[in-house]
């Protein structure tokens, strides 16, 4: 007998204590609920993934979570004080609730990445915030990738960094473009006068430029300083001001690509995107070997047309950044297209490691990359996580086999 459990009615806010900044929540409820009902306070969590519609609370932490704001709120497991999590022997969560503690290995943290082997997740405190006084969007435009990686790189080391900051490469950047509506009299003369100052002013080639798209929140006085300190910085990598619409409807995109994907189905446009975390110094070698192999592994299947494969970076961390590839091919005339995808997913996964990335940097790891986990931690690590399993949950009662828990 197989039971699924639906958590969608779990979705309340339980409490909220404004004194101390947290709120405890139902984990049923989705981002996007969360947010209204936080707004109609005043207040706002900051997570916000690209699935934030969709995806909820106890999602986030199952599968170790990343919003897009993580700079200015963190990820989850910095928003999430406590966990409430119901296994088959009992209850696990802290008596009380706070910021910080040294109490030994902390049992809440366990539900963080758990993919739904361990137990249920049920509820949780998170740490809220006023709403910013301020929220401004921006976009930059540079030469080339590897000249916008590098403007990411020095506005990170000076550590004044916006809510959200993303850079695209050309590929996306021109897939943006042609999503625009058709621009009519004075729109169409200004896009002109744009293109020909890139080409002609600032010698840019339109086929090779990348574009970055910002968000800051905060007080005024806050975001002010934010956007001189990245504009000083881009400068100095040469970089043009793209203005506050384009890094707008950059950053709404985002949210469009999982509805594109629905639609170009009916196209026989096959699509996915899979992410990686890499140090700074192996940015280039992992977006260079994925888009090499994702050709080959195009001609390997003799698939039609040409392979869609697109880099952005979208979360910066002092040591490396977390790198978000959009995939896809035509599927026409294709005897067995998923098939194909799988073995191309997988190979692109193997490639990521190969050159020094992570299996995944938030979308988890599941039944598609569990085979990877092997070589990420070793033989030990492993057989205590499938110990501590044992123990939460002797007779495997959450037997959904993701991660090392398949056997």
């Amino acid at each position: 007998m197989i039971v699924s459990v639906d958590m969608r009615r779990m979705d309340a806010i339980e409490w909220i204590d404004r004194e101390n900044m947290r709120a405890c929540v139902q984990a049923g409820i989705t981002g996007k609920h969360l947010e209204e009902r936080l707004a109609a306070e005043g207040l706002t969590c900051g997570h916000e993934p690209d699935s934030v519609e969709l995806s909820t609370l106890g999602g986030w932490i199952a599968t170790n979570a990343s919003g897009m704001k993580k700079n200015r709120y963190g990820n989850i497991e910095d928003i999430v004080e406590n966990v409430t999590m119901v296994t088959t022997e009992g209850v696990i969560e802290h008596l009380a609730d706070m910021p910080r503690v040294s109490m030994g290995v902390e049992p809440r943290r366990l539900a963080f990445g758990s993919e739904g082997n361990l137990g249920l997740i049920t509820r949780a405190v998170i740490r809220v915030h006023k709403l910013p006084e301020v929220k401004e969007y921006g976009s930059y435009v540079f030469r080339d990738f590897k000249t916008g990686t590098a403007f990411l790189y020095d506005l990170m080391q000076t550590g004044v960094l916006p809510a959200s900051i993303r850079l695209v490469d050309n590929v996306q950047f021109r897939f943006g473009q042609a999503l625009k509506a058709r621009p009519t009299g004075q729109e169409k003369l200004m896009s002109r006068v744009q293109q020909t100052f890139l080409e002609s002013v600032k010698g840019f080639d339109l086929r090779q430029m990348s574009a970055a798209t910002v968000v800051m929140e905060g007080s005024a006085a806050e975001v002010e300083f934010q956007k001189a300190e990245i504009k000083r910085v881009a400068a100095r990598h040469g970089g043009v001001s793209g203005g506050s619409h384009n890094g707008r409807r950059g950053y709404m995109l985002t949210y469009a690509i999982a509805y594109i994907r629905d639609f170009l189905t009916d196209y026989h446009i096959i699509g996915e995107t899979y992410e990686t975390t890499v140090p700074w110094s192996r940015v280039h070698e992992v977006i260079e070997a994925v888009e090499k192999r994702s050709i080959e592994m195009h001609r390997e299947f003799g698939l039609p047309g040409r392979s869609y494969v697109s880099p952005r970076i979208t979360q910066l961390y002092h040591t490396g950044v977390c790198i978000y590839f959009t995939h896809g091919f035509s599927t026409r005339g294709v005897a067995d297209p998923d098939r194909a995808f799988a073995a191309i997913e997988h190979e692109m996964r193997e490639t990521i490691m190969a050159h020094g990335g992570s299996i995944s940097h938030h979308h988890g790891v599941g039944k598609l990359r569990r085979d990877f986990v092997p070589r990420t931690m070793t033989p030990a690590a492993i057989e205590m996580l499938r110990e501590m399993k044992t123990a939460a949950d002797p007779t495997n009662v959450f037997g959904i086999a993701n991660n090392v828990f398949a056997e």
